[in-house]
């Protein structure tokens, strides 16, 4: 008990002893494929179809229906019923093209979502959950829903026991990031506002939704704003007064950053400090050792097989003389009727000799092989220490590995400052 007091405390953690009765109904039905995992993909199921690292495209499989794209035609039959991470080979008769399919997650999404404006990408946005304590259970503000992106990180971090409220004043991408988050059933968990929270605040009368000072009780506040200075005074009226509530404010100049901190000070706000995330990708993966003496060894093998190729080849010539006839132009025993080859003659003894040559060859080869690899194991196979021309997996059986990492030469572009504060609740006398 102590322990779920303490995180109730500090995470503002909602117990299902606390929920209503509605809430709890509406929690235990409630079913998104960002905050569930489902392990097979059903008719009409949200999918991603990752075709490249920057190409995924979002369907929904119906019964009769494909997908076409440069790398085959998918049909739509063949995803239901099927896992999720599957890689499904085209319908065509070759099947050379694939996709895989994957499920949904809100860092997939924000790669597939149509982007109506700057979104939070994965480092910005998991250091801002980290940074806002938000957990399951916590009930958090988002001003400037944008594309939507972000609202779905932190609909699957509260899960079903949590609430999101988010503003958009854009009419067109409020609609729109509507119509997304009841499409990824997400209604239970994030409420939609269209308004202006720098003019109007955040609180809203005569709506089925309204967010008040009894129902809110935020503990966490992110804004996405032009001017974020002007909507920080209207949070008083709807965050909690139990407990700390956290900030951040995303802001791409430093001019707006500086304006946010006096913004912050003059309403209470302790401990701000500003951070920028850079990003640099680190790839680990397996790498096969070569060895120098491998590299003679294989230089060596390349020679001694070019060797034998010439005398096979100067082998085959001598025999070819030995065979063709020896009138091959003109046979003329000083008589008027002289015999002279045709050439449809010359042809077929062409080919005979081809056959024989074939025949003979083919059996000297395989009793030279035979002699050859008990002498020497690696001929007249090819030495190929590397699998050089070959599809080799990494980390197969057969060949020596040793595990290496490698990093990006360039940090990722700057992207906005991160503005973080908190507002510890006011004192009560008793």
């Amino acid at each position: 008990m102590d322990f779920e007091n303490d995180l109730r405390s500090i995470g503002s953690i909602k117990a299902d002893s606390e929920m209503s009765d509605s809430e709890r109904n509406i929690a235990k039905e409630a079913k998104s494929p960002f905050v569930e995992f489902d392990k097979t993909i059903s008719r009409d199921s949200l999918v991603l179809a990752w075709l490249t690292r920057d190409n995924t495209k979002p369907i929904r499989p119906k019964e009769g229906e494909a997908m076409h794209t440069r790398f085959g035609s998918f049909k739509h039959d063949s995803m239901i019923s099927a896992r999720y991470g599957m890689q499904l080979p085209s319908s065509s008769a070759t099947k050379a093209g694939f996709i895989h399919l994957l499920h949904p997650t809100p860092e997939l999404w924000s790669l597939s979502l149509p982007h109506r404006t700057q979104i939070v990408y994965t480092p910005d946005a998991s250091f801002i959950v980290q940074k806002l304590r938000i957990r399951p259970g916590t009930r958090v503000i988002e001003a400037g829903t944008g594309s939507g992106s972000f609202t779905h990180a932190f609909a699957r971090t509260v899960g079903n026991t949590g609430r999101i409220w988010t503003f958009e004043f854009h009419k067109p991408r409020f609609e729109m990031a509507k119509q997304e988050i009841e499409e990824h059933g997400l209604t239970n968990i994030v409420k939609c506002f269209h308004g202006d929270v720098c003019t109007n605040g955040f609180i809203r009368i005569n709506e089925e939704d309204s967010l008040n000072t009894e129902e809110a009780g935020a503990s966490a506040v992110f804004l996405d704003l032009p001017s974020p200075w002007q909507a920080i005074p209207n949070l008083k009226d709807v965050i909690t007064k139990k407990r700390m509530t956290r900030i951040c404010c995303f802001s791409p100049c430093m001019e707006q950053v500086q304006r946010t901190i006096e913004s912050l000070q003059q309403n209470g706000w302790l401990d701000i400090e500003m951070i920028e995330i850079s990003c640099k990708r680190w790839e680990a993966r397996k790498e096969m050792i070569r060895k120098p003496e491998d590299a003679v060894e294989r230089l060596r093998d390349i020679k001694r097989r070019r060797i034998e190729g010439l005398k096979r080849r100067n082998e085959k010539i001598k025999e070819e003389e030995k065979i063709l006839p020896a009138s091959d132009n003109i046979a003329n025993d000083n008589n008027d009727s002289a015999t002279v080859m045709s050439e449809e003659d010359h042809i077929s003894a062409k080919r005979k000799l081809g056959h024989i040559l074939g025949s003979s060859n083919s059996s000297v080869q395989a009793n030279d092989s035979a002699d050859e690899r008990l002498l020497k194991p690696y001929l007249p196979a090819e030495f190929n220490p590397w699998g050089k021309g070959k599809r080799i997996r990494e980390g197969e059986e057969g060949y020596e590995w040793k595990q290496v990492s490698k990093v990006e030469q360039e940090i990722k572009s700057h992207t906005s400052y991160l503005t973080f504060a908190y507002l510890p609740p006011p004192l009560s006398i008793e």
